[in-house]
């Protein structure tokens, strides 16, 4: 078993989730947790190689990307406070098309893919935790994937600064660029208009 205070973060999350869920179905899932402590630069997972974990993060912050023709393509960030993977490989067991990468020192609650069936094969209030986080993943992409189509680029920031306000703290802004699906130049256009604006 990990310490309590590494646990503390992780706990909550999943009593948030799941109210009645029981201690000692709790006790049972965090028997099966290891920790992992990446650098930043380090990559979590690279196209060719099967995803076998999924990642709480205690801290820190990581990016997925597709890398074509040498372009980067930013698809999600995901930071402290929630689980990390590439969910189609880890749910396929096939290889990643995508690259993960560390963008901060992270401290990460790992679950390989066997142990998370077993978990849900045994506790059926687990598998409810796996098919809500599934449900929010699915609901936050489908969200990126209308704002492609039906909002403007200015209107993309627009809503990434209110929602995620952090990333542009802690993110290179030529990965904001990408993630909203325009140039930097666009980028700093976009951002010098909504300054002029609030001046005015």
């Amino acid at each position: 078993m990990l310490p309590e205070d590494k646990l503390r973060q992780i706990k909550e999350y999943y009593f948030q989730l799941i109210p009645d869920l029981t201690e000692e179905t709790w006790q049972s899932a965090a028997g099966l947790f290891t920790i992992r402590h990446i650098k930043k630069g380090d990559l979590l997972f690279k196209p060719g190689v099967v995803c076998n974990y999924v990642s709480y993060i205690n801290y820190g912050l990581i990016r997925s990307y597709y890398l074509i023709d040498g372009k980067e393509i930013v698809t999600v960030f995901f930071c402290e406070d929630c689980y990390c993977s590439d969910y189609q490989s880890f749910l396929s067991q096939k290889p990643c098309v995508r690259y993960t990468e560390v963008l901060e020192d992270c401290e990460l609650i790992d679950l390989t893919f066997d142990d998370v069936q077993f978990l849900f094969q045994s506790f059926p209030h687990l598998e409810r935790v796996g098919r809500l986080i599934a449900e929010m993943l699915y609901v936050k992409l489908e969200n990126r994937s209308d704002s492609f189509v039906l909002e403007t680029p200015e209107q993309r920031y627009q809503k990434l600064l209110e929602e995620e306000p952090y990333l542009f703290q802690r993110v290179p802004q030529y990965m904001i660029a990408s993630y909203l699906g325009i140039t930097p130049e666009a980028l700093s256009r976009i951002r010098s208009r909504i300054s002029r604006n609030k001046v005015e």
